[in-house]
């Protein structure tokens, strides 16, 4: 559903992407509550911006966006998309030294932060599921990929300059967390607390009956590969999906944004 205005003032909001391993763990959800929500399907840097303008109660946004939504916006502790060796890749035709022109997927996202960590840039913004083409044509000298992309990049001729991911883990000995569900602080603690509380069922249900939200999966991923969206399932749906890193966030958002928070990491 595109975005526009809230059907009534008891249904809110609610925004994910597309992405298997966002609609695996809110199939559930959607299924018992979907009369409580107004769904908003997008990538996650139109969610991102989305929330920016305060047009979402609850989303799915990325960390380093998190770093300017924070005094609006607090963080739920399911639903998150964090881990080891889950990072962006950067990559190009060949090999060579990253600079040139580089596609990002955003500007608020956690791969174009995460960027950072080799330098300064020419950076171009490209939807996520572009930049691999755009590479490949020779549009840009490389891109960072995202989702899918880490599993398709190679069998399409491109190469692995650098896993941004790996770079963090190594900076600080932390899961990188890319990406994590808030919720409008004005919604009060209680109302967060029960959001969360339905997410934890509703992965915990994927869990254990992933072929319940097969057909929901499939319907959003489109024309992704099913080996593909199974195995981005599998690196995305971890135990961080349960509980994120809170340590691992507050660090990537020091590193997003050196100004002191003034107001806590979680909405309840």
């Amino acid at each position: 559903m595109a975005a526009g205005r809230r059907l009534s003032r008891d249904v809110l909001r609610l925004g994910i992407s597309p992405c298997p391993n966002d609609t695996f763990i809110f199939h559930r959800l959607l299924e018992q509550h979907g009369d409580e929500y107004e769904l908003v399907m997008d990538d996650v840097e139109a969610l991102n911006a989305l929330a920016a303008r305060g047009e979402l109660d609850i989303a799915k946004v990325s960390v380093a966006a998190f770093a300017e939504l924070r005094n609006d916006y607090g963080l739920l502790h399911a639903g998150g998309a964090a881990g080891f060796g889950v990072g962006p890749l950067l990559v190009a035709r060949e090999a060579r030294e990253p600079g040139g022109v580089i596609a990002i997927p955003g500007q608020r996202t956690t791969a174009a932060l995460l960027l950072r960590l080799l330098g300064e840039f020419e950076t171009t913004v490209l939807r996520f599921d572009r930049i691999e083409a755009a590479v490949l044509n020779g549009d840009v000298d490389a891109g960072v990929l995202i989702h899918e992309g880490r599993f398709t990049y190679a069998d399409r001729g491109l190469v692995k300059l650098c896993d941004l991911g790996e770079l963090w883990e190594q900076r600080t000995g932390r899961p990188i967390p890319l990406g994590g569900i808030v919720i409008r602080r004005s919604l009060g603690a209680d109302a967060a607390r029960q959001f969360d509380a339905r997410l934890m069922e509703s992965v915990d249900s994927a869990l254990a009956h992933p072929d319940a939200s097969a057909a929901f999966v499939r319907k959003h991923a489109q024309e992704m590969d099913p080996d593909v969206v199974r195995r981005h399932i599998e690196l995305y749906v971890n135990d961080y999906t349960r509980a994120i890193n809170a340590d691992a966030v507050e660090e990537l958002l020091r590193f997003a944004d050196e100004q002191p928070a003034r107001e806590p990491l979680f909405a309840y």
